[in-house]
């Protein structure tokens, strides 16, 4: 059979290219074709194209490259109709991917979504969109089946592909050596892997490294976006290092993280690491946000645990002396590492046990067989 996947970030393509795994288990003649990045092509799709072209981030930056983004759809629609497969999968990516789900559904072609758009976060209504569109969507948070319910929408939780991610990673022996770090503890700065993430987290936390001497402050980077972006910002701060796409072996030999938020920030609590998590964006992007956002929190761990476990510094809270304040607490020997590694233990349980890349393709691969 033939697969159609579409994935719009770094995360989506790592989780993209363990379901193509599965899937090709149960299916040993999958063809797919994809939207995504490298890790799904290693995995055996064709990459029709990169990530990188989708990666907007906001209201304000959506709206202005509007034209682009019709022309995106335009192609991508194009594409699959040219080679009709037999399941269209979405993964996350909500502003793409639902549209495309609505085009999907128009041309009777079946769509599968896993991992649900935000809709409990804003516009809550989306789920009926989704309920219309999507012939099965399978969850990756535990609240998320709750949500649908209300909207009489049956979804599947198959557990958390993180930990699928987390379990198959193999860690790098020569992780330390590469790095050429001191016997210095190391704090890890993951600012995130959009040009815009990046350009507005990683001065300030460069700026809050500068007031630890006593640790080693290392970058996770990422490879699908120039170098110079982290030169320019780097070149004041000689001794913070840096490691490109190796965010896994970084945590582990962290004892603390500054982490933009998104899905590293749960990737962060699951390796048991304390952190601070940080977010800033255009003032236009956040103002139209805090209007429309329904969730107490913005990090998936709070949201997960539902209480504030890890700080969030949103906007104007994000600045080098509140980062420094927060992240001395968490520090060994801080007041709030031992709560925060707690809650942690906590998470842990309810997020549950590895698989969900399996169930989700064996699940796809049976429904089409019947």
């Amino acid at each position: 059979m033939t697969y159609y996947l579409i994935a719009g970030e770094r995360s989506g393509d790592l989780h993209g290219a363990n379901l193509i795994r599965a899937i090709r288990q149960h299916d040993e003649a999958a063809q797919v074709r994809a939207w995504g990045g490298e890790q799904m092509e290693t995995a055996g799709a064709t990459l029709v194209r990169h990530y990188r072209d989708l990666a907007f981030m906001g209201f304000w930056e959506v709206a202005k490259n509007l034209g682009t983004i019709r022309r995106l759809l335009r192609d991508c629609q194009a594409d699959v109709l040219a080679h009709r497969p037999d399941a269209l999968i979405l993964i996350d990516y909500a502003g793409f991917n639902l549209r495309m789900a609505k085009w999907a559904k128009k041309h009777g072609i079946r769509v599968y979504y896993y991992i649900s758009p935000k809709v409990w976060a804003w516009n809550q209504r989306r789920a009926l969109a989704i309920k219309a569109n999507v012939d099965r969507l399978f969850v990756i948070l535990p609240f998320e089946k709750t949500f649908f319910n209300k909207y009489d929408y049956p979804v599947e939780f198959v557990g958390n592909p993180l930990l699928d991610a987390l379990a198959q990673h193999q860690p790098d022996p020569e992780f330390l050596t590469r790095l050429g770090t001191s016997t210095r503890p190391i704090v890890a700065l993951l600012p995130g892997s959009r040009r815009q993430e990046i350009t507005a987290m990683l001065p300030i936390m460069l700026a809050t490294a500068a007031q630890f001497p006593d640790y080693d402050f290392v970058v996770g980077t990422v490879s699908n976006l120039p170098a110079a972006l982290y030169d320019e910002m780097l070149a004041n701060y000689p001794q913070v290092k840096r490691v490109a796409d190796s965010a896994y072996d970084l945590l582990k030999q962290s004892v603390a993280a500054l982490v933009t938020s998104g899905t590293a920030t749960l990737e962060t609590a699951l390796l048991n690491v304390p952190q601070v998590v940080c977010y800033k964006t255009s003032w236009l992007s956040y103002s139209i946000a805090k209007r429309l956002i329904a969730v107490p929190y913005i990090s998936l761990v709070n949201l997960i645990v539902d209480r504030p476990l890890v700080t969030e510094l949103i906007q104007e809270e994000l600045t080098p002396a509140r980062a420094t304040q927060e992240l001395r607490a968490i520090l060994p020997n801080g007041t709030g590492r031992a709560a925060m590694l707690a809650g942690y233990a906590a998470l842990q349980q309810i997020m549950g046990d590895p698989g969900a890349s399996e169930r989700t393709g064996a699940a796809i691969v049976a429904d089409l067989r019947r």
